[in-house]
């Protein structure tokens, strides 16, 4: 049961950026949010691959807002 899990897991993240990569924006955050829940409920407890991310984008918000990147908790993002 718990490597069905494992794997349902591996594809949904697979499919999250599938489809975040094709613009599908809905679906990915389908699958992101399907991959969060598998990855609690499997007790696999994995670091989230979609944190760079969700940091990208809190930068983008808090930029637009005027803030900094520190403020923002982003390292390593180039601004222009």
């Amino acid at each position: 049961m718990n490597e069905k899990l494992i794997q349902e897991l591996d594809e949904a993240e697979q499919k999250a950026w599938d489809n975040l990569s094709r613009y599908k924006f809905n679906m990915f955050g389908y699958w992101a949010a399907i991959w969060v829940h598998l990855n609690r409920i499997s007790g696999e407890n994995r670091a989230n691959p979609f944190k760079e991310l969700v940091k990208l984008a809190r930068y983008s918000a808090a930029a637009g807002a005027g803030a900094s990147k520190r403020d923002a908790g982003v390292v390593g993002v180039e601004g222009g």
